[in-house]
């Protein structure tokens, strides 16, 4: 079964705005819809997928990793919702 993975506008407008600095994201982007259409809940342990702690629903529940660019989430029902991209700064560790 294959997950609807849809975007929200504030994501649109972030992906658009970090793309327009760092084209390798477009490569990461269409890696991680492939993952979330395949597991989003990533029940197979394949994807480095997780369930932010202390997060409400609405506010981007799961995050996956690619790379340097973090993707927020959520999942309702069956439809995959894309709320926030961004970017782990080099300096961060």
């Amino acid at each position: 079964m294959e997950f609807p993975v849809l975007a929200t506008s504030r994501f649109d407008r972030e992906m658009k705005k970090l793309a327009a600095h760092h084209r390798e994201l477009l490569e990461h982007y269409r890696g991680v819809l492939a993952a979330l259409k395949q597991d989003p809940h990533n029940r197979g342990g394949r994807y480095p997928i997780k369930k932010l702690q202390g997060v409400q629903a609405g506010d981007g529940q799961y995050r996956i990793r690619s790379g340097r660019f973090r993707f927020r989430y959520d999942i309702e029902g069956q439809s995959v919702y894309l709320k926030a991209c961004s970017l782990r700064r080099e300096d961060t560790y």
